[in-house]
């Protein structure tokens, strides 16, 4: 029996809950900690970068529209779908980060259950950071946080699923949606995740990813005025310059520091409350 010629993938990019070539044609080799090859990915260009925010508007009004409750449900599915493809994603992390089998399974079991936390926010924000206001008068005075739109994401370099997850969910748990930028050198964890967000009930638009380099596409995603902020954690020494092109533009950034963040850390609600904003209504009291 002749010996099976292995089938190798060329990876696409997710946007608008389909999977496009990059419009450039270019593509670039993945390989393991090894230096050894594993697959071609494609190369995101300014215009395929355009195209995912487009898309990440379109599914804006939706996704914010949708209960809060809502939200969770579908957040928890993609839970479930990643907890089946496990396997999957353990391989792809102990390649990419050089783990062994052991830690990278706690490190998938990790991304998965911070995924969970993440969806349990949705219905708690409001009460969390909300509330009665008093006034002087015979009103109402109510605070409601509400999602500021498009969110540019781009994601931790090292931390190719948990760090990737830790970025990724608190910009959908808010409703905003997302255009990710994935780690250059270990992408193939945000892919095989796109490919989860695909199959399950996150609408198409929702979440964008691009694979590339992050220091050619961020950039256009500082700068461009249909992004409404900026999670700055896979800049690296770029930040500065990014945290200036998006002043330009007026957009909420979430600054990075110079060592990737404590994944394993409890998070917070740090990675949310910078892409809410908070309405106030006012309502005469008897009316």
């Amino acid at each position: 029996m002749s010996e099976r010629i292995e089938v190798r993938k060329t990876y696409k990019l997710y946007v608008g809950g389909k999977f496009p070539r990059s419009e450039s044609g270019r593509t670039y080799e993945v390989t393991d900690s090894r230096g050894r090859f594993v697959a071609n990915a494609a190369w995101a260009s300014r215009k395929d970068a355009r195209d995912a925010v487009v898309a990440a508007r379109g599914a804006f009004a939706g996704w914010s529209g949708a209960t809060a409750y809502n939200r969770g449900q579908v957040l928890y599915r993609v839970a479930e779908v990643m907890e089946g493809r496990a396997a999957q994603f353990a391989a792809e992390v102990a390649a990419g980060e050089g783990l062994s089998e052991t830690k990278a399974r706690a490190a998938v079991d990790a991304a998965i259950d911070r995924w969970v936390w993440y969806a349990g926010w949705t219905d708690k924000l409001a009460a969390v950071l909300g509330g009665t206001n008093p006034v002087a008068g015979p009103y109402f005075d109510f605070s409601v946080p509400e999602p500021t739109g498009v969110v540019a994401v781009l994601a931790p370099q090292r931390s190719s699923l948990l760090g990737l997850v830790s970025v990724l969910a608190p910009v959908l748990a808010t409703g905003c949606t997302a255009v990710l930028v994935s780690s250059k050198e270990r992408p193939l964890p945000a892919i095989t995740l796109s490919e989860v967000l695909a199959t399950s009930d996150v609408p198409g638009g929702v979440a964008n990813l691009l694979t590339g380099d992050a220091a050619e596409i961020g950039p256009w995603l500082a700068e461009h005025a249909d992004v409404d902020g900026i999670d700055l954690c896979g800049a690296g020494t770029t930040a500065m310059e990014l945290e200036r092109s998006a002043a330009g533009t007026l957009k909420r950034v979430l600054r990075t520091t110079a060592e990737e963040p404590d994944w394993t850390a409890d998070p917070g609600l740090s990675r949310m409350t910078p892409f809410l904003e908070t309405k106030t209504v006012w309502h005469p009291i008897g009316v």
